[in-house]
């Protein structure tokens, strides 16, 4: 089973821009569909966004449609997350986790397999 550690949280201006990485090891990384979730204070965690296994498909919520860019690294066993134009409604936790197939087919959370520990993201002047 994959672990993973996330990495580039912190305070941004609204409007500012983030990149947010998620270090995977202890499985081959192509295998899994690789999303990325937000838990804002008080609600629930959401999926917002999801990237197969060789990278070749994303999928996004709609609040960060246009926004927010997922990628991934093969080589470097990392994904990435690009905010840009970012809200105070992005203020949440966020957390990088691995599906146990190639495909994102959702972005729900009872989906994923294995999660990081979040790293915290603060949009506010």
């Amino acid at each position: 089973q994959l672990q993973l550690v996330e990495s580039g949280g912190g305070l941004v201006q609204p409007g500012g821009s983030l990149t947010l990485s998620c270090g995977a090891s202890g499985s081959t990384f192509e295998l899994h569909a690789m999303g990325w979730f937000r838990e804002a204070p008080g609600k629930g965690r959401q999926g917002i966004a999801c990237i197969s296994g060789s990278g070749d498909s994303t999928d996004y919520a709609d609040s960060v449609k246009g926004r927010f860019t997922i990628s991934r690294d093969t080589a470097k066993n990392t994904t990435f997350l690009q905010m840009n134009g970012l809200t105070p409604e992005d203020t949440g936790k966020y957390y990088c986790a691995a599906r146990g197939g190639r495909r994102c087919t959702s972005r729900h959370p009872s989906d994923f397999r294995a999660w990081g520990q979040g790293t915290l993201v603060n949009v506010s002047s």
